[in-house]
This record gives C-alpha cells, sequence and structure tokens, in this order.
C-alpha cells in the first residue's frame, strides 16, 4: 500500500512539473503543497478549506479550529474555473476530505467574467466533487463585496444568487451566506475596518466575522 502511495505521490509531481512547463498558474505553490504532504500527509475525512488568497492569507485557520482536522489548501490569486480545471488532483482530490469549504469566485469577476461564468466553473467543480466523493459535505462560502472591488458588487452579488440557487436542491451542498458578516451595522456596505490596508483581503477582525458564522458548520 505505501509503495503504491509513493508512486502515486511521484505520478503527480510529474504531472504538475508538466504542467508548469505549459503555464501552470501558480504551479511554485501546489508543489509547495505537494512537499507539505510529502513530510506530513493530512488524515482522510479532514475538512478542507480550499480557494484563492482569501484561504491563503486565513493563516490562523488551523489555530481557531485547534483539535479539527482542518486543511487549508488557498492558491494565490487563483480563479474558480482554474480549482476545477488544474487543481482537484493535487490538492482536493488526494485528501478524500469529507467537508469541503470553497472559497473563490472573486478574482474571476475582477478578471472581467460574468456572474454566468462562475456559475458555470462552479457547477462543473461541483459535478466533479459529487462524482468522486459522493458523500462529502460541500459549501460554497459566498463571494465578499471587497472595498476596493465595489464596481463590481453588482456581478458579486449576482454570481453569489445562481451559485444559492442552484445548490437548492442538490445533495450535500450548503451556501453560506458570509456577506452580512462584513457590512458596516445598519448597512448593506462592506465595513472597511475588517479588511487590510488592500481593501481586499481580511484582516483577524474580518476573520472573526466569518468565524461566527461557519463555527456551526466546522465540527
Amino acid at each position: 500500500m505505501k509503495n503504491k502511495l509513493f508512486l502515486l505521490f511521484i505520478g503527480l509531481l510529474i504531472s504538475a512539473g508538466a504542467f508548469a512547463q505549459q503555464g501552470f498558474p501558480f504551479d511554485n505553490e501546489i508543489r509547495a503543497f505537494k512537499h507539505q504532504d510529502s513530510i506530513s500527509f493530512p488524515q482522510k475525512n479532514g475538512i478542507l478549506f480550499i480557494g484563492s488568497s482569501s484561504i491563503r492569507k486565513w493563516t490562523d485557520l488551523e489555530q481557531r479550529y485547534a483539535g479539527k482536522p482542518i486543511i487549508r489548501r488557498g492558491v494565490g490569486g487563483c480563479e474558480l474555473w482554474q480549482i476545477a480545471d488544474y487543481y482537484t488532483p493535487y490538492i482536493l482530490f488526494p485528501y478524500q476530505p469529507r467537508k469541503i469549504f470553497i472559497y473563490a469566485g472573486e478574482n474571476d469577476i475582477a478578471a472581467g467574467k460574468s456572474a454566468q461564468d462562475v456559475l458555470t466553473a462552479f457547477t462543473k467543480l461541483w459535478e466533479m466533487i459529487h462524482e468522486k466523493l459522493p458523500k462529502a459535505e460541500v459549501y460554497f462560502m459566498s463571494i465578499k463585496p471587497s472595498p476596493v472591488r465595489a464596481k463590481y458588487y453588482d456581478v458579486v452579488y449576482a454570481a453569489n444568487d445562481l451559485v444559492k440557487n442552484y445548490l437548492k436542491d442538490k445533495p450535500h451542498s450548503h451556501y453560506v451566506d458570509l456577506v452580512p458578516s462584513t457590512y458596516k451595522p445598519g448597512t448593506t456596505q462592506p465595513d472597511s475596518s475588517l479588511f487590510n490596508n488592500d481593501y481586499l483581503h481580511l484582516n483577524s477582525k474580518g476573520y472573526d466575522k466569518w468565524q461566527k458564522v461557519l463555527n456551526p458548520l466546522v465540527k
């Protein structure tokens, strides 16, 4: 069994190298995760957080949920479609998680993609997960309205609504509405004090707000 796992790992590394030569996005980060896995591979049935830099920069996520089998795999400024098209064989399916929290789509919109494009990418990812891990619970973490990207708010909200409606009749699937948690009290505008100086990424207080919503789900 150990030999099979070793051969699988070598195969993944070779594939990752081949992709890198073809412009595999954020290949350095994927290689770093695989190196980390080679030292200490996460246990099966863990709780996977996967997505873009809002996951990558949540550096105390594991400490916030100490004692929980958290696997954090945030990839730079990746887009949702890239998770489906590139990353699932490397930092999703090998872990065989029982819960998968996904935060992505914000960078897709900033790159000019439509709300429908976000839904299309998520649909592909959901179908892949449902086929390979049919018992896994899938949680789509709603795309946040970042102050620096105010011109995209309409697309952000439209994308969130499309994904929410898509998941309504899907088994083991959940839409997690994090948007209100980042609003200024009594308003429907994001609270800039919850963001870093770039007004794009959450600070510790912002992650506190997210955690409060996620606490009942991360168990």
